[in-house]
């Protein structure tokens, strides 16, 4: 049998491969060409792609619309959580908890709802409920280990900070750990102990589990997922419902997830269109909201307080010791009045959140679990650093800007990784149509009797 022509220009030009043979030993004939041939032409017919099969390549995944004041204000927290979190930070004295009922805690649990609405409610929406629980439980398992890495890091810079500059800092933050520590290591593992300060993660985990429930209960009836959501709010208040936060004093988490979860929610709610977000910039809505919270800065503001200390007993008048706990029903209102007065005043300049400075903190903001571990771990160092330096407003003022610092580096750090550049990308191999489109030569005897049997 004698090969076919096109075959042997085939071999020799560079780029091509010669087509499929049923005897790779062996050039093709033409019979076993035109074979070939037939197949693939009949298997083109059949398929209602382009017939470039190798040249068609799934595109990239269309990302989903982020919200500029989602990832800005969530960047904002991370400021906050830093600060707040520092022992001794004098700029703690300027944070807005200082000015109002409400804190950082509040703006990182509302921005959570919103932002748990965005990544979770449309997995529900388009793969239904067993789908959507499995990535809550995908979640939850994350932030939980996320939380023990957390503790441990922790442990470690403390015992870090003992052996190399001679503090008692392991012992000061996590005593238990040493005179009971299977006690202690079991209640980091169980999260029925949770050290100063290291409570915001075990609130969220919580809550996250009830989200499954609220998607469930709204499929039965609109209104269910807010009975729900009272009415453990309720039992708070009414009943003392928390978790086990301490085995030595028997205290509960700090921040009740039963409580928090409403604020949780809410934006959860308005994220998902549960709830009706009335008009921005309306004129007496954002008065009667101003009047609030310009009320609340007197109650709260430590320069009035000190100078008139009479006006404490007015704000326990309101307020008791498990105000923050529970989630008083006031700094809730104060929240929501003032994230009305801001979002309403900013939206002129809407746009602008992500340049400039705010894409700096808008980025923050997208790795908000990276960036929040990292700056519970600055903010330790940066208290034993500013121990170490006496304290003063000149060392402080640099370890707050350092850190912040940090934090960007830390975010654009793990969207580098999350882009998973080590993936290169490979040059597109030629299409098999290309790859078989050898020409009958118009001299071979035999190409042209196939032809003409066609």
């Amino acid at each position: 049998m004698v090969p076919c022509p096109a075959w042997r220009k085939a071999t020799l030009e560079p780029g091509l491969k010669p087509a499929l043979s049923w005897r790779p030993q062996t050039p093709p004939t033409c019979r076993e060409r035109e074979m070939s041939d037939r197949r693939i032409r009949f298997a083109a017919t059949t398929v209602t792609s382009p017939p470039a099969i190798a040249d068609v390549r799934p595109g990239p995944t269309p990302a989903r619309a982020r919200d500029e004041r989602l990832d800005f204000f969530r960047g904002i927290t991370m400021f906050i959580i830093f600060i707040a979190h520092m022992p001794g930070n004098s700029w703690n004295g300027f944070i807005p908890a200082r000015f109002g009922f409400s804190s950082g805690a509040e703006l990182f649990v509302f921005c959570s709802g919103l932002a748990s609405a965005i990544a979770f409610g449309g997995t529900f929406a388009r793969h239904g409920m067993s789908i959507g629980t499995a990535r809550i439980i995908h979640r939850i398992w994350q932030v939980y280990w996320a939380e023990l890495c957390l503790v441990l890091a922790l442990i470690t810079l403390a015992a870090a900070s003992d052996a190399i500059f001679g503090l008692d800092i392991l012992r000061a933050q996590f005593g238990p750990l040493l005179t009971e520590p299977g006690r202690a290591l079991l209640g980091i593992v169980t999260l029925t102990w949770q050290p100063d300060l290291l409570d915001i993660l075990p609130m969220y985990i919580a809550i996250l589990a009830m989200v499954p429930v609220m998607i469930g209960a709204r499929r039965l009836h609109p209104l269910a997922p807010f009975v729900i959501s009272l009415s453990l709010y309720a039992a708070v208040w009414s009943a003392g419902l928390n978790l086990p936060g301490n085995p030595w004093t028997g205290s509960g988490w700090f921040l009740n997830p039963f409580a928090w979860q409403a604020l949780f929610f809410i934006g959860f709610a308005i994220r998902m269109k549960w709830l009706p977000v009335p008009r921005l910039a309306a004129p007496k809505l954002m008065l009667a909201c101003a009047i609030f919270v310009a009320a609340s800065v007197p109650l709260s503001f430590w320069v009035i307080l000190e100078r008139w200390p009479e006006l404490n007993g007015v704000r326990d008048l309101f307020f008791g010791p498990q105000e923050k706990t529970d989630l008083h029903p006031l700094r809730i209102a104060h929240f929501l009045a003032l994230a009305y007065l801001v979002v309403s005043l900013i939206e002129p300049w809407r746009a602008k959140l992500g340049q400039g400075a705010g894409r700096v903190i808008s980025q923050i903001g997208q790795q908000s679990l990276a960036t929040f571990l990292a700056s519970v771990v600055l903010a330790r160092f940066g208290a034993t650093l500013a121990e170490l330096a006496g304290g003063s407003e000149i060392a402080v003022a640099a370890i707050n800007i350092a850190a912040f610092a940090a934090l960007y580096a830390v975010a654009r750090t793990v969207r580098w990784f999350m882009q998973s550049p080590w993936k290169a990308t490979t040059q597109a191999p030629v299409s098999l149509q290309r790859a078989l489109e050898v020409p009958f030569h118009v001299d071979c005897p035999t190409c042209m009797l196939m032809r003409s049997a066609n």
